[in-house]
């Protein structure tokens, strides 16, 4: 009969001496804090397997999924890979700084797969990877792709699109890469700045935002 799990998982105090030279996110250096039906801890590689629904907290993260796998390096900062239940995708929720009065914003991510390195404060999105950004509580940005890896120290992503399988025997030369799909939200002018100009009405139809990502042509 398994047990819940509730631990307060502090693999080090992350006591890297993070001065004014290492601007960092708040959350790198927040413990992780994980709740699972099993563990198993090696104190020797420092290393801990969480399974059975499995939620794991850092600061603001939130990583969801079936297996986490926590690993601590030399210099004290934790990584971790998050499995999903099979036909099912993790999760992943962030909240991003933003300036005093500004709307809140928040990253949220799935995959199959997801990796969490705390040393360079990356988030890898693997197989059927979704980005989405929300502004204000609103959906405001939205990517997906194969890969998708988001660094939350610069606010850069790189999407990798699907690679097309090309049959055996075929051809055909491999394909370089599948398609990327991405809804983009214009940003909201800063304070004081004036709004442009409206444009003068086209005689052709109107052009309307996708809502979707599959709102592309058939």
């Amino acid at each position: 009969m398994k047990h819940r799990i509730t631990s307060l998982f502090v693999l080090a105090a992350l006591t890297c001496a993070m001065g004014a030279a290492q601007a960092e996110k708040a959350d790198r250096a927040k413990p992780m804090n994980i709740e699972a039906d099993a563990l198993r801890h090696d104190e020797v590689k420092q290393t801990s397997v969480f399974t059975g629904r499995v939620v794991m907290t850092k600061g603001s993260i939130v990583l969801r999924g079936a297996r986490l796998d926590v690993r601590q390096d030399a210099d004290g900062y934790q990584s971790g890979v998050v499995t999903a239940e099979a036909g099912k995708r993790a999760f992943f929720r962030q909240k991003r700084d933003t300036l005093p009065g500004a709307p809140e914003e928040y990253i949220e991510g799935e995959g199959e797969v997801i990796e969490y390195d705390g040393r360079t404060d990356n988030v890898r999105f693997i197989t059927r990877a979704e980005l989405r950004r929300y502004r204000g509580g609103a959906l405001s940005d939205e990517i997906s792709g194969a890969i998708i890896v988001y660094n939350n120290l610069t606010d850069v992503f790189t999407v990798d699109g699907q690679k097309r399988a090309v049959p055996s025997g075929s051809a055909e030369a491999p394909a370089s890469g599948g398609r990327v799909r991405a809804v983009l939200a214009p940003k909201e002018p800063a304070s004081g700045a004036s709004a442009p100009a409206p444009a003068a009405p086209a005689s052709g139809p109107a052009l309307r935002p996708s809502n979707s990502l599959g709102g592309g042509s058939q």
